[in-house]
């Protein structure tokens, strides 16, 4: 463990996390790291939430709005990325402030990455493939002979589910047994902070985001992204509502029908994030209301 501390605000989409960061940010004199899978990447300001020029302006944020769409972003990459980020806050005296809701980079960077056997040849030739749309049918069904409890917990993942091949084909081992024998330890000196919002107020949180973000020009944002190739990119095309919104563009839904779909997809994303930060954060407190005098 370092001597770096950090406070971290985690939890599902939509759940307030950016308003508790910023204002968390302003009073202890700190900058915020996101922990956000598709706020790196630039021309999607507001189909990924990022913030604004005016919050900005109040708290310096890192990792937001640096990557072309064209860029890959994986685990390591980013962890990398993000110790930099707050080696360089930490120097300046000022407080890291992690938020977020993508619960494995969180993971990995808190924890650690995996201290099992790994192989460049082998994983670029993994990647090449299977690290594609194409390739994930082909991956599942390989994982199913070789290791379907890995294949069960990471089949919404295709990086991980990479990487458990990768370990499984060195070792003869599936990656959980092997994790298992290891007891992950903290690498920060961390304060940490999970919203979990009763399920009610998040669907309705949800609800009225998606409308305002519609409402504020996502509609011409998304339509510039799919004319530059977010749908074919190698990551940022996992962004949510932004097929959903070529399909609209292309006349084949209403747009009552494209705010259903962008909600439902959300939500069901919000959902995945709640159980990930149930079980994978044990050192975060519980807030279910996200009031900054909690954390404070």
């Amino acid at each position: 463990m370092t001597g770096t501390e950090l406070l971290v605000i985690c939890g599902p989409t939509a759940s307030g996390k950016s308003a508790l960061a910023l204002e968390a940010a302003e009073r202890l004199h700190g900058e915020i790291v996101s922990v956000d899978s598709m706020q790196l990447y630039r021309g999607l300001e507001i189909g990924t939430a990022q913030p604004s020029a005016e919050d900005r302006a109040r708290v310096p944020h890192h990792l937001v709005g640096f990557l072309p769409l064209d860029r890959r972003m994986d685990v390591y990459s980013y962890c990398e990325a993000a110790a930099r980020a707050i080696n360089e806050i930490a120097s300046r005296g000022r407080l890291p402030v992690l938020a977020g809701g993508t619960g494995m980079y969180l993971r990995s960077l808190l924890y650690g990455m995996d201290d099992l056997p790994g192989d460049r040849q082998l994983r670029a030739e993994l990647d090449a493939q299977y690290d594609s749309a194409e390739g994930e049918g082909a991956l599942h069904a390989r994982m199913a002979e070789l290791d379907p409890a890995a294949l069960e917990r990471w089949k919404q993942c295709r990086r991980r589910l990479i990487r458990a091949l990768e370990v499984r084909l060195l070792t003869g081992e599936s990656i959980l047994t092997l994790q298992g024998r290891v007891r992950p330890e903290l690498r920060y000196r961390v304060r940490a902070f999970r919203l979990d919002l009763p399920v009610d107020l998040l669907k309705a949180r949800i609800a009225v985001r998606a409308k305002k973000m519609l409402d504020s020009g996502w509609l011409p944002e998304a339509e510039k992204a799919l004319a530059g190739g977010i749908l074919d990119s190698p990551t940022a095309h996992q962004a949510i509502g932004y097929r959903q919104i070529g399909e609209f563009l292309a006349g084949r839904m209403t747009r009552p029908e494209l705010e259903e779909r962008i909600i439902t997809s959300t939500w069901q994303y919000a959902r995945r994030q709640r159980t990930w930060f149930n079980h994978q954060h044990p050192e975060a407190i519980c807030l279910q209301n996200p009031e900054i005098g909690a954390i404070l």
